[in-house]
């Protein structure tokens, strides 16, 4: 199976989400804080309520704001990327040939779907993104997913896991 797609800022916080559990909780906090400090204006305590809504309205952005610029100033990041995908490794190339990842898949420590990607999970933090848009099918998609959970067990379970 053949795949291309280009990269883009929105696969990266797709797959921050899914293996740092706790940015999944950073716009609720953040919502917290807001409402909070919100509070705080109403009941004229002017300063911590500005103080407040200024610091969730920041820490909502910190996480989108680091990703972005993390993905910028990676060198290969913005370019087109194409897979080979057989049933022992999916080799990744840029399509100017300036980066190369051969991903073994039983070296991999599991992987997860989302509502946009998979993510090949490298470790505990590290991941490869596959977006969806990458597949010309929705046969492909399927194949792929198949093969992940043949290889690695079902989306979500590290392959050592009972």
């Amino acid at each position: 199976m053949r795949l291309r797609w280009t990269p883009v800022p929105a696969d990266w916080a797709d797959g921050v989400r899914a293996v740092v559990p706790f940015t999944r909780w950073v716009p609720w906090f953040a919502a917290a804080l807001g409402a909070f400090s919100v509070v705080l204006l109403v009941l004229g305590l002017t300063p911590p309520g500005v103080f407040g809504v200024i610091s969730a309205a920041v820490i909502a952005v910190i996480p989108f704001a680091a990703i972005r610029h993390a993905f910028r100033g990676n060198p290969v990041a913005g370019r087109t990327v194409t897979a080979d995908v057989d049933e022992h490794s999916v080799r990744m190339m840029t399509a100017d040939g300036s980066a190369y990842s051969d991903v073994v898949l039983t070296d991999l420590t599991g992987w997860v779907e989302t509502e946009r990607s998979f993510l090949l999970r490298t470790g505990p933090s590290g991941f490869h993104p596959v977006p969806g848009r990458a597949f010309d099918t929705t046969e492909d998609l399927d194949a792929f997913r198949d093969l992940l959970t043949r290889t690695l067990g079902p989306a979500g379970v590290p392959p050592s896991a009972p």
